[in-house]
């Protein structure tokens, strides 16, 4: 295969050197801005029923001009990487207020390389993909003869973008992105139950295509099937919560994250503002968010304003350390820029988002934490919740969650709701385990109508007194 500079993709009516005087043209007026330039093919393949029922590819590319001065931002996009789409862009920067501050200072250079450049949509053959499709749907069928229904999903990106700024600064990153679904119903005595598993991030499909990997997501769908086909009624009431460690973190993610973010924290909206040195969680809680971890489905090794990424303590030992932020918000607030401004492509302007939002491991020793619950429940597994930023009250669904008597694992549960309100839940943690786990790859962050990868993770939490919504009493 021959090499070609993914740059090439990005400039094919457009040059290099046309791109920064353009820029340094339409943001003369400005404080701060760029220009993003992306290129990004995506596909996808969906089979179910024993047979491939979709499978798409595109590819698209264009630019999104910003200019900031003060807290206004001009931003214009277009699906046309040429010098006259970015001309016409230009003209409504001109509508902003001319700058009264020193024009903001470049981002940082780094030589990081958190992935590799390669593309994997053209390593593996289509037919290849087809299979592995097909070779998960019979081996989950032949797993057990209750499984009713398999659905497969497998897709994968890769992006080129580049930030260009009037000041000459320009950095370029190359962003690859895999991901595999698996979903199993299982049937029994007229009952029909559901199990799932997903994989993935900023690595080839040689990773999936591991046998050894889609053999384990067979087994962790196809248990959580059979388990909530065994389910029992959930409790409801106030009680102690063990929660898993691992993708359970989507609950700090959503209840927590979000209010980190610097701009609801610039704007005073967040529960979380103003609060910079003081104890908003129960001691030994430390929660970071850490863009800079290889591979990672939240990792980039810039943000889409340029700024490398790093490891943002954002609580330590229960005290508020910092927010996540953009440059704008950063400026604003007088602070330094976090590498946490992110957009969901060139039409998006940037806005401070997590990449992976983490709470570290503690001392505790998962079983103990499990010996010392009377009476509760233990969640596994999530699947969807709602949450209001300003308040941080939440409401997550379990895929997998199961009673606790006397300090062992009991009766599967379906239909439980975990129920109450972030920083609450902070002060209410009593342990922490030390089998701190990321997620297996597969978050979606959703803010202000975008949505961007995301990595959550935790150990084993447990909180006492939070409210479990579900149909059974007791």
């Amino acid at each position: 295969m021959t090499y070609q500079d993914p740059r090439a993709f990005l400039y094919r009516e457009l040059s290099p050197d046309t791109a920064q005087a353009l820029t340094a043209e339409a943001l003369g007026r400005a404080d701060d801005g760029e220009l993003f330039l992306q290129y990004r093919r995506t596909e996808a393949f969906g089979f179910d029923d024993g047979r491939l029922k979709t499978a798409s590819y595109d590819t698209n590319a264009g630019f999104g001009l910003r200019a900031v001065s003060g807290e206004m931002t001009a931003f214009a996009h277009a699906s046309e990487l040429s010098a006259d789409a970015i001309r016409r862009a230009g003209q409504t920067m001109a509508l902003i207020d001319p700058a009264t501050a020193p024009r903001a200072p470049a981002p940082q250079r780094t030589n990081a390389r958190l992935y590799t450049d390669t593309d994997p949509l053209d390593l593996v053959p289509f037919a290849d993909k087809v299979n592995l499709c097909q070779t998960i749907d019979a081996a989950a069928r032949a797993r057990d003869p209750r499984v009713a229904q398999v659905s497969v999903g497998l897709s994968g990106s890769w992006s080129v973008v580049e930030i260009v700024r009037p000041d000459g600064f320009l950095a370029t990153d190359v962003r690859p992105l895999v991901r595999l679904n698996i979903q199993i119903v299982v049937e029994s005595n007229g009952r029909r139950e559901t199990g799932t598993f997903g994989i993935g991030g900023r690595y080839l499909y040689d990773r999936l295509l591991d046998p050894s990997v889609w053999n384990r997501g067979i087994d962790e769908a196809l248990a959580q099937a059979l388990v909530n086909l065994e389910s029992v009624a959930a409790p409801a009431g106030e009680m102690t919560v063990l929660l898993g460690a691992g993708w359970p973190g989507v609950l700090l993610h959503e209840a927590i994250g979000h209010g980190l973010e610097g701009d609801f924290n610039r704007k005073g909206t967040s529960a979380f503002s103003g609060r910079i040195g003081e104890r908003v969680a129960a001691p030994g809680i430390t929660i970071v968010d850490d863009g800079s971890i290889a591979d990672r489905r939240g990792s980039l090794t810039i943000d889409d304003e340029g700024t490398p990424t790093r490891e943002t303590v954002l609580i330590e030992d229960g005290i508020l350390k910092g927010y996540m932020q953009d440059r704008l918000n950063a400026r604003l607030m007088g602070v330094p820029a976090t590498g946490n401004g992110r957009r969901e492509s060139y039409a998006h302007a940037p806005m401070p988002r997590m990449t992976n939002t983490f709470m570290k491991a503690g001392r505790d020793d998962p079983a103990e934490l499990l010996g010392r619950v009377k009476k509760g429940i233990f969640a596994k597994s999530f699947g969807g919740g709602q949450v209001d930023i300003v308040s941080g009250k939440f409401v997550f669904s379990c895929t997998e969650a199961y009673r606790i008597e006397d300090g062992r694992i009991g009766a599967p549960i379906k239909g439980a709701t975990l129920i109450g309100d972030g920083p609450t839940v902070l002060t209410k943690v009593t342990g922490i385990g030390n089998d701190f786990a990321l997620d297996e790859g597969i978050g979606v962050c959703g803010k202000g109508g975008q949505s961007v990868p995301a990595g959550v993770g935790q150990p084993t939490l447990l909180v006492e007194g939070l409210t479990v919504g579900g149909t059974a009493t007791g």
